[in-house]
């Protein structure tokens, strides 16, 4: 039978076709299932439609059973070598390599591979380890790295209305609010399970995560301290939080635990693509600073597979979710400082800069959301993000629009 190729997600593979045969390392990177594997089988199939020998197309899954136990870097080299070796010695061979970061010292023999042979290469993995100093030195200039997100809402608009038949003509209203209470996991968007199979679902990703990528990984003898921590970040999605003050919740608790032991925890669910570090940023003196930062969640469904889902919990998630979607469309993304004034976020993508307020409903007294982006006298543009459609229009230049026109807007 043909292989259907995947409909959705083409941005992904458009970036893969602007990369293709430049002599660098394309990286992909997220969280586990959320689509890596899926957009590389895609490209295998884009490959083959521009006219690549399947026997040039090498693939390799480093997650399945046989790529364990006795198989190192020096397997891999062995394996790949051979077919290379196979292939068709006219045309260039494409690696497509999936969920590297299983095979230790992996680096090394795709430095060995990509300087000795005519190749693409193109890996994923779930742990920013492949970023790591040790690979940078092996890999110095020669690899880009490509991000991959859960899906948008875009993205799980279309997931839906293709896979699951009863919501092919549900509105946006509908689809927005199962994306809110769902999550942006492709394995979520294609069925129609209900609410609480999905966070099931989502919990045997985070399970996978906590107990296999993290825990067995650094050896964590305290697993129960470990959750704790975990869960303390979870319930404070949103607000600044340090080290140090999840040292001082504990120690107001009665337990014991080292802020460095903290700090690693931190570190090692960034890592693997839990949580991501927000920094903050001073709009006047236009630097990064180093206290007060934030996390946000790289799946609004992690805290709900952990916590439930809780109607209180939306301002957070609707902040997390803009967040993504900046982080989606290229921008790095800051909290700002703008005197004592704050900015939920700064986005910056080459030369441009926007301001964005996030909040569930604008208060009458508004000055916050709108006073503090008044406050900034520059001509970059300026958003209030909210989920209340009545207020929704232009104050002095200042954008407010719904939660999701802005999550499906095409250009902001």
């Amino acid at each position: 039978m043909e292989e259907e190729k995947e409909l959705f997600r083409l941005q992904f593979i458009e970036n893969l076709k602007r990369f293709k045969d430049e002599n660098i390392i394309k990286i992909l990177c997220g969280v586990r299932r959320c689509g890596k594997s899926t957009i590389l089988k895609t490209y295998r199939l884009e490959l083959l439609s521009m006219g690549i020998a399947d026997k040039n197309i090498v693939v390799r899954k480093y997650s399945d059973m046989k790529y364990q136990d006795e198989f190192d870097n020096k397997s891999m080299y062995g394996d790949l070598l051979s077919a290379i070796k196979s292939a068709d010695k006219n045309q260039k061979v494409y690696l497509l390599l999936d969920e590297v970061q299983e095979i230790e010292g992996w680096e090394k023999c795709l430095n060995s591979i990509f300087e000795n042979f005519n190749v693409d290469i193109y890996v994923t993995g779930s742990n920013s380890k492949l970023l790591s100093s040790e690979i940078s030195t092996y890999l110095t200039g020669r690899f880009v790295l490509i991000p991959i997100y859960t899906l948008s809402l875009e993205e799980f608009i279309d997931f839906k209305k293709t896979y699951v038949p009863s919501l092919a003509n549900a509105s946006m209203d509908e689809l927005f609010e199962l994306y809110l209470r769902s999550g942006g996991f492709p394995f979520v968007a294609k069925t129609n399970h209900t609410q609480e199979e999905n966070y099931q679902v989502v919990d045997g990703i985070y399970s996978t995560v906590v107990t296999r990528d993290i825990s067995r990984r650094h050896n964590i003898s305290n697993l129960e301290m470990f959750n704790r921590v975990v869960r303390f970040i979870l319930e404070n999605l949103g607000k600044n939080f340090s080290a140090k003050t999840i040292f001082d919740f504990f120690k107001s608790q009665q337990r014991s635990i080292a802020i460095e032991t903290i700090y690693n925890y931190i570190t090692w669910l960034e890592e693997a693509f839990i949580i991501y570090r927000c920094s903050r940023y001073d709009i006047q003196g236009k630097e990064v600073l180093k206290t007060q930062e934030k996390y946000y969640l790289s799946d609004v469904s992690f805290k709900y597979s952990q916590l439930g889902f809780s109607p209180k919990a939306i301002a957070s998630v609707l902040e997390n979710l803009v967040y993504l979607e900046l982080r989606r469309r290229g921008f790095t993304v800051y909290l700002g400082k703008f005197g004592d004034k704050e900015i939920d976020f700064v986005a910056v993508r080459h030369n441009e800069k926007i301001y964005v307020q996030a909040c569930r409903t604008l208060p009458e007294d508004s000055d916050r959301e709108l006073g503090n982006l008044k406050a900034i006298k520059d001509n970059y543009p300026k958003y209030v993000v909210t989920m209340d459609s009545a207020v929704c229009g232009n104050e002095e230049g200042i954008k407010i629009v719904h939660i999701k026109d802005f999550l499906t807007k095409k250009e902001l």
